[in-house]
């Protein structure tokens, strides 16, 4: 059962969060249109698109990034005005262990946690579809990242295809080849100069083409020639472009889904996918941690008072927000496991929170 002091803290924790929320939301919004309102102006895009198709879906998404240092700042401002009331100062005299007042925090972050878990795992991506896809029809044209040249990928576990160039515009590539493997062993050998996509369901055109057979070492003989053919293959052209940011469109099954296709395929370009994945769930965990600093920060009264608290936790805050980014890119560009790369910024500040909780003043 809550207490009049668990509800009477929980009811400070968020509705402080939701006010901190709505200023830097509404800076937010401010600085990102004055960014883009040249692109607004001359793209031919409407105030609905902009409103609806973009606006409604940034605002999550900005604020999903930045929600755990919102619970810093916020638990900070709210602690130390009671701390400064001598609020802290009564509760302890009345006999209550500090354990005790350090929980309605813990259960208000964990609130915010909780929301936070399904919203990463499930609504932002949601919404960053329709974001993005604004975003990449209107302002960055050109953040599609294409792979080009030399192309080596699996279609199945037993066939490999390779491509020496893809054209994104004209949607086909050229000098395909495709190997059939057996137990290990190459059985078919299938090439052409051009490979032209006719459109889903997987559709494609082989121009000049040649299927060979394999025995063991040896060449059998050419089952297929021509100078056209329509097939199907297991790729689309979606499987050559990457935008800018593309993971960010999954939800976690998708992510997790489209990771195991790209192993699959002998492709090296899981990495980043998998540091995302673990992120979406260590950056709310980061919500729990950052409380308690907070509440030891502030809970003690100090000369300085707010302005003092405030300017610690946002050195907080954005140390750790630059420890965080530091190791995205530890596992992003060097082998480094990425759970172990995104989980040590938390392991870090939650000791650092421990050891401050230890010697606060109770």
């Amino acid at each position: 059962m809550l207490k009049k002091i668990d509800r009477y803290i929980i009811k400070k924790y968020l509705v402080t969060l939701i006010f901190i929320v709505l200023i830097f939301t509404i800076i937010a919004v401010v600085i990102d249109f004055s960014d883009k309102v040249e692109k607004f102006i001359e793209k031919d895009c409407t105030k609905s698109e902009i409103f609806f198709d973009y606006y409604l879906n940034f605002i999550p998404y900005i604020n999903s990034l930045l929600i755990p240092l919102y619970a810093l700042i916020a638990v900070i401002f709210f602690t130390s005005r009671m701390a400064a009331n001598s609020e802290f100062l009564s509760i302890l005299n009345a006999g209550i262990p500090y354990r005790r007042i350090t929980r309605p925090y813990l259960i208000a972050a964990f609130i915010v946690t909780a929301i936070q878990l399904v919203g990463n795992h499930y609504w932002i991506p949601s919404a960053n579809k329709t974001r993005l896809a604004f975003e990449h029809s209107y302002i960055w044209t050109g953040t599609d990242k294409m792979k080009k040249r030399d192309i080596h990928m699996f279609i199945s576990p037993d066939t490999k295809i390779y491509i020496r160039l893809y054209k994104k515009d004209e949607n086909y590539a050229t000098d395909f080849r495709m190997e059939t493997f057996d137990d290990g062993k190459l059985v078919s050998y299938l090439k052409a100069s051009k490979l032209k996509w006719l459109g889903p369901p997987d559709k494609w055109q082989l121009d000049n083409y040649e299927l060979r057979k394999f025995d063991g070492v040896n060449e059998s003989f050419v089952i297929g020639k021509g100078e056209k053919i329509d097939t199907t293959l297991a790729i689309a052209p979606k499987d050559f472009i990457r935008y800018k940011r593309h993971m960010e469109m999954m939800s976690t099954p998708e992510l997790k889904e489209f990771i195991a296709q790209e192993k699959t395929r002998g492709l090296g370009t899981s990495q980043a996918y998998e540091v995302e994945v673990h992120q979406r769930t260590s950056e709310p965990v980061t919500t729990i941690i950052l409380t308690l600093i907070g509440l030891t920060l502030a809970s003690r009264k100090i000369r300085g008072g707010l302005g003092l608290n405030l300017a610690l936790g946002l050195a907080i805050g954005a140390t750790f927000f630059f420890l965080s980014k530091f190791a995205e890119t530890f596992a992003t560009n060097l082998d480094l496991h990425s759970a172990i790369s995104v989980w040590i910024p938390n392991i870090i500040f939650g000791c650092i929170a421990v050891y401050l909780y230890m010697i606060a003043q109770k």
